[in-house]
């Protein structure tokens, strides 16, 4: 027994001083990067991070970037980039370790870095360990993660500002919870900034070719500002910059004789922002009624299942389509009173070419789909057909 006792204190011991030596190799590579951008928040981090990374190239530095969300991407100082590698194919924040490595070695000014830890205590390892970032961004605070970062929204702008760098700076576009923002930022010593986004033009994002929010942009060139680069060379940047996977897009397709126009806001998640996106298309004519909205339920996000359908009224929906498992918490959902058609099409196994056929027979014409929830499951199967269909199917 007392040789059992002796081999596991041994081994610990052996552990404890590679994690020794392994966190001052990492500090080394951490010291060669000048400026470190960690982008935190709910909603928009791996938009920010493009943009971000876009308008500091704009001001002429040499910028390395890595997003987490839709589709990881490591991105080169010249702006072309590849998928993150994951074994097995899961994420896990120690992958930072490798992504600061691989950076160092390109020698850059800058690296923008999208926060990839949702739990609070890792999220502040994400920060003190792993990243350690002289530039924070909490993009915003955001009805998600409630059972990990909750359960109040009050706890999860404490929770959010976990990651931001003692004595450092931290950008954010929230406003409902600043003032709690404020609080955590002077423990930390760190000066928070406040971006507005009515101070970004409706001219100024016309110079964009994809769907961005001005809070985005906004938090993008305060970052540029605090590094000394001008409005004019961060917008250029950010205009060449490219967008993420994830970026809202909306496509027609002609089947039939019958048009629909399709949105895809899978990536938004929570109903706020799923709300101010569909808005903004709305606003923009880039979507009108008839309007069709498919809810991509996960067996994994009952939660989010259910907030996505709580929020079918206020998308203007007409007919409701339900796919992947269990629909019944998003149906359930649905505010008493709405009188829409509902379709349910749920199940992991229904193959996509018949949730599309089915989806097609609804339209009266011509309609506006709008796609929310969470894209994986089906919802990724749904778009994969999609991406298939023949060019005098899609338009």
């Amino acid at each position: 027994m007392l040789y059992m006792y002796g081999v596991f204190a041994v081994s610990l011991a052996v552990l404890l001083v590679l994690g020794v030596v392994e966190q001052r190799r990492h500090d080394r590579n951490l010291d060669r990067i000048p400026v470190r951008v960690l982008v935190n928040g709910i909603r928009g981090k791996s938009s920010i991070t493009r943009l971000v990374a876009g308008a500091l190239r704009g001001g002429g530095l040499r910028v390395v970037a890595k997003t987490t969300g839709t589709a990881a991407r490591y991105i080169h100082p010249d702006a072309s980039e590849e998928p993150v590698y994951r074994k097995f194919g899961i994420a896990n924040v120690v992958e930072q370790i490798g992504i600061v490595r691989r950076a160092a070695s390109e020698r850059p000014d800058v690296l923008v870095m999208e926060c990839m830890a949702v739990q609070p205590a890792l999220q502040e390892i994400n920060q003190q360990k792993l990243i350690k970032s002289t530039i924070g961004v909490l993009s915003n605070v955001r009805e998600d993660h409630l059972d990990e970062m909750g359960p109040t929204m009050d706890d999860v702008a404490r929770s959010l500002s976990r990651a931001m760098p003692v004595r450092g700076v931290c950008v954010t576009a929230e406003k409902a919870r600043r003032a709690i923002l404020e609080k955590e930022a002077r423990r930390r010593k760190c000066r928070l900034i406040g971006v507005d986004p009515d101070d970004v033009s409706d001219a100024e994002m016309a110079g964009f070719r994809y769907f961005t929010f001005k809070e985005n942009v906004a938090i993008a060139l305060a970052v540029a500002a605090e590094l000394g680069i001008s409005r004019q060379d961060a917008l250029r940047g950010m205009y060449a910059a490219p967008p993420d996977p994830g970026v809202l897009t909306v496509e027609e397709y002609l089947s039939h004789g019958r048009l629909l126009r399709f949105a895809n806001i899978f990536a938004a998640n929570d109903p706020r922002s799923t709300v101010m996106n569909f808005q903004q298309l709305l606003d923009q004519g880039r979507i009108r009624p008839p309007i069709l909205t498919l809810v991509n339920c996960r067996p994994d996000r009952i939660e989010r299942n259910a907030q996505m359908g709580r929020i079918v009224p206020d998308l203007l929906t007409e007919t409701l389509i339900l796919i992947g498992h269990p629909t019944r918490s998003a149906r359930d959902a649905v505010p008493r009173g709405w009188d829409g058609q509902l379709l349910d099409l749920g199940g992991p196994t229904r193959e996509p070419e018949e949730i599309w056929h089915r989806i097609v027979s609804a339209v009266p014409g011509e309609a506006s789909m709008v796609a929310v929830g969470n894209i994986h499951g089906q919802g990724e199967r749904l778009l994969a057909h999609m991406a298939r269909l023949r060019p005098e199917v899609r338009t």
